[in-house]
């Protein structure tokens, strides 16, 4: 108990050094992510501990302010792309760098060659991996699938990222596509 007051009391000071000279607004920007924080980092599931949560959850929750302004369900996505990361071995910052290229983080993204998703899985995915009936729409259904192809591929190519991520895409021999994923990673989701 004593741990988790600490906790909130460490959030709540790091959010009041920036909404210090912050406007009314962002004021009440930094409440809400402050709130939407403290219950995120209670469920530590993925997290080695509660710190490692908050940390991270703010550290990419700011990154991902301008293309999800909802705080509630940028702290949701985020938690499961962690989640799902790294039950599949991989490092979630990767995963958020596929989901930027892939959708541009829009949940019911479609391809024209009809990929769905976050991770723009395709459907016949479904019959291989899962059930005919699951929803590539979901959030977690598709973070699901998507994290254990790649992590599929990746072992499938011993570890070359590059080749893995080709494969996964459906451009296996081309460098256009694990660049931009690399590209994004490292400009924009690199890990902490």
């Amino acid at each position: 108990m004593h741990s988790l007051l600490r906790l909130i009391a460490s959030i709540g000071f790091v959010i009041a050094l920036g909404a210090a000279a912050a406007e009314p607004r962002a004021q009440e920007t930094d409440a809400e992510l402050r709130e939407v924080l403290v219950r995120a980092v209670a469920d530590t599931e993925s997290f080695p501990d509660r710190f490692d949560a908050e940390v991270w959850l703010l550290d990419m929750s700011r990154r991902l302010t301008t293309k999800l302004p909802d705080t509630r369900y940028r702290i949701d996505l985020l938690k499961q792309v962690h989640y799902e990361a790294k039950r599949a071995g991989l490092q979630p910052e990767l995963v958020l760098a596929l989901i930027e290229v892939e959708s541009n983080f829009n949940p019911y993204a479609i391809s024209s060659a009809g990929a769905r998703g976050l991770m723009q899985v395709m459907p016949f995915w479904l019959n291989t991996i899962g059930k005919p009936d699951d929803s590539l729409f979901r959030i977690n259904t598709n973070l699901r699938y998507g994290c254990t192809i790649l992590k599929f591929y990746l072992d499938k190519e011993k570890g070359n990222l590059h080749h893995a991520l080709a494969r996964y895409n459906g451009s296996r021999g081309q460098r256009w596509y694990p660049a931009r994923v690399d590209s994004a990673w490292r400009t924009r989701w690199y890990p902490q």
